[in-house]
């Protein structure tokens, strides 16, 4: 019998990519459903492959301070710009 825990997990996502093969794959579905935009993975897995990580962790630590937010995939978005911005 499955935990309660898994059950909610594997459906929480239904649409989540199914042929994740490599490292940075994972990490963009993760940044996809950490700011509840499960409609651009692609868009987060190609951050993941092409930015360094550290500014992508420090543009999402950001971004999660926002709870009462809108759409936290556009402050993401726009702290991501400004890091990049700056040398």
């Amino acid at each position: 019998m499955k935990s309660i825990s898994k059950v909610i997990a594997e459906t929480k996502f239904k649409d989540r990519p199914k042929n994740i093969a490599h490292e940075f794959q994972m990490y963009g579905v993760y940044l996809a459903e950490s700011l509840n935009d499960t409609k651009h993975y692609g868009l987060y897995i190609k951050l993941a492959k092409n930015l360094d990580r550290k500014i992508l962790e420090e543009a999402l630590n950001f971004t999660k301070g926002y709870y009462g937010a809108k759409s936290k995939a556009k402050i993401f978005m726009w702290k991501l710009t400004e890091l990049r911005k700056a040398p």
